[in-house]
């Protein structure tokens, strides 16, 4: 058995996912990490989302993303 584990995300939420930790590692400022082991892991997040997802490289990508946005956001009532 290895130390890797399988996490099945919707698609939408990685997306939504992959583009926050684009801005905020992007930011130019530090997040409140307590190790950088933390901020290390989040890197290897994003790296891996890029990975697989292929919307960042579409032409429609802001539009994919604010679709993507809209079918994860919590529905008003």
């Amino acid at each position: 058995m290895g130390n890797e584990i399988t996490l099945a995300v919707p698609r939408d939420q990685a997306l939504v996912l992959f583009e926050w930790l684009v801005r905020t590692g992007n930011a130019g400022e530090p997040a409140a990490f307590e190790d950088q082991a933390e901020q290390r892991a989040l890197w290897d997040l994003e790296s891996a989302l890029e990975a697989v997802l292929t919307e960042p490289l579409s032409v429609d990508y802001r539009a994919r993303l604010e679709a993507a946005r809209g079918r994860v956001r919590d529905s008003e009532k």
